[in-house]
């Protein structure tokens, strides 16, 4: 089963990309951030005539989340739990069942610039929430993972100049050490189970050529419950989708599991 998380950065500006790397990636499964767009303006039949089952946690202008699956999706739940006042569309999970059952939650984790500020502290205390959810899962003991644009650069060899993000949100000390502990209840990261060293970006800016001097940051993760971790096969970034016609500011990074 090849599980793929993808920041497409608007549905409607992606309309010819997402479909062009569907057709020739052929992932099972992908979780999608940045719709930006109401769940009833989803394009659903795009996807559909390729196979795919559609659920969407959508919101109109920014934010959005949906999964796409080959595969029935079972038990969906919209919004990360702990906090009922907080409406911004972010967290869908849903179980998908191949040769095993996944539990799949897809996530497009807060910014949190300017930091420190207010936006930093939703940051820090959505994070909080995450690690409550990322116990609950590891508790089942079944595969499960939690993939998507985390807006965080865990280390430095995950950023082509650390310098220059030291106070930004995403990798101020606070946010990596919210995502330390969530990885350290026993996640693996998919990526770096199979990948080492520096270079492996999923994210260049749209301004001064950062894509061309490959200026680059790692903020999409797949993190595992050791379940699913068992079942990993590969991990890969699929960054030429970067010098594609009319790209995200993002690329897909995918997993393959034995399941």
């Amino acid at each position: 089963m090849k599980i793929a998380s993808f920041n497409i950065n608007g549905i409607k500006a992606r309309a010819e990309a997402l479909p062009r790397w569907l057709d020739h990636a052929h992932p099972d499964v992908v979780v999608l951030q940045e719709i930006k767009t109401v769940d009833e303006a989803f394009p659903r039949e795009m996807f559909e005539e390729r196979g795919y089952n559609v659920e969407t946690h959508g919101q109109k202008g920014f934010n959005g989340v949906a999964i796409l699956s080959k595969f029935p999706l079972e038990d969906v739940v919209r919004g990360l739990p702990g906090d009922e006042g907080d409406d911004q569309a972010r967290w869908i999970e849903a179980t998908v069942v191949g040769k095993r059952a996944i539990r799949i939650c897809g996530m497009y984790l807060p910014n949190g610039n300017p930091a420190p500020g207010p936006k930093y502290d939703y940051k820090l205390a959505w994070m909080a929430r995450l690690e409550v959810r990322a116990r609950d899962l590891l508790a089942r003991e079944e595969p499960a993972v939690m993939l998507g644009d985390y807006n965080i650069i865990p280390q430095d060899e995950d950023v082509a100049r650390p310098e220059a993000w030291r106070d930004d949100a995403l990798f101020r000390l606070e946010s990596r050490e919210a995502y330390r502990r969530i990885l350290n209840l026993g996640f693996t990261d998919a990526f770096r189970a199979r990948h080492f060293g520096p270079g492996h970006y999923t994210f260049w800016d749209y301004q001064a050529g950062a894509w061309r001097r490959n200026d680059g940051i790692r903020i999409d993760h797949l993190l595992l419950t050791p379940q699913a971790a068992d079942l990993l096969r590969d991990c890969q970034i699929d960054s030429a989708e970067r010098a594609g016609d009319k790209p995200s500011d993002h690329v897909p990074i995918w997993a393959d599991f034995d399941a």
